[in-house]
């Protein structure tokens, strides 16, 4: 969705206050969360969806590029416009909702952030969170990162992980550790997920008291299966999002609306 689009959305989208006491109070009693995140949170913070042509770089589609057969075709190609995205990403910012998340999760035991997001703008949000509270460790702020995260590299060869690299220099990079090209560490088109992330993910759903899912179609499979786990375990599901989706039906609760407007009020933290 274009920024254009949700910030017509928003002037038209205001919150039913009865919706918001009910989300808040189901989460306030709730001894283990489980929150799912799309690319609507990162949506406020101008992070563009690189889709449609808004997403178009060189007249190439992001599915065009972000597939292994394009790697090997054309390493070079595909590490520039990596580069790029990074580079667009970095002027970036965590917004209010990032933060509400980040502090809910370090102010009380039993929450998992999951995200479909590659940003990092999680991790920033965790890291400035726990410098304002004075905590030492906003490890569990982080997120488990379902489609990877562009502000790392990974070898193409012996998968090993490193900090995302910067700079212009033509082509990637490659490992000191095996001389393997280096990669974005994000899952491509075409790729399984990460079976141990994924599998904490699920965990945590099934485990969870309320699914909470803010900025999120609810079309991407398997983290679009995480509420219905929760469900099916007996707890709620609160969706929050600026447009119904195939999950407002079944939500316990789903509200219209900025999540980082609507966050920081039902969260609690």
């Amino acid at each position: 969705m274009d920024l254009a689009r949700l910030e017509c959305l928003a002037r038209v989208t205001e919150p039913d206050h009865a919706l918001l006491d009910n989300a808040t109070g189901i989460l306030s009693d709730a001894a283990r969360i489980v929150v799912l995140t799309g690319a609507g949170v990162s949506a406020e913070s101008g992070v563009p969806t690189f889709r449609g042509e808004q997403g178009l770089w060189r007249s190439y589609q992001p599915e065009e590029l972000a597939t292994p057969d394009a790697f090997r075709r054309d390493p070079e190609l595909v590490w520039s416009w990596y580069q790029w995205r990074r580079e667009l990403i970095a002027d970036c910012s965590p917004n209010s909702g990032h933060h509400a998340l980040a502090r809910l999760a370090l102010s009380r035991d039993g929450v998992t952030l999951v995200t479909q997001n590659v940003d990092g703008l999680h991790n920033r949000a965790a890291r400035d969170m726990a410098m304002a509270l004075g905590v030492s460790d906003p490890e569990p702020a982080y997120p488990l990162e379902v489609h990877g995260a562009i502000h790392r590299d990974r070898c193409s060869g012996c998968a090993r992980l490193t900090a995302g690299t910067t700079g212009s220099e033509p082509g990637p990079p490659t490992c000191a550790a095996c001389g393997s090209p280096l990669r974005p560490d994000v899952i491509w088109f075409g790729e399984s997920l990460d079976a141990g992330v994924i599998g904490s993910a699920q965990q945590a759903a099934i485990h969870a008291d309320v699914c909470l899912v803010a900025g999120t179609s609810a079309l991407v499979y398997p983290a679009a299966g995480l509420p219905d786990l929760t469900l099916r375990s007996g707890g709620a599901v609160v969706e929050v999002n600026l447009e119904p989706t195939p999950l407002t039906g079944s939500a316990t609760v789903s509200i219209r609306g900025q999540s980082g407007e609507i966050l920081p009020e039902i969260v609690g933290a």
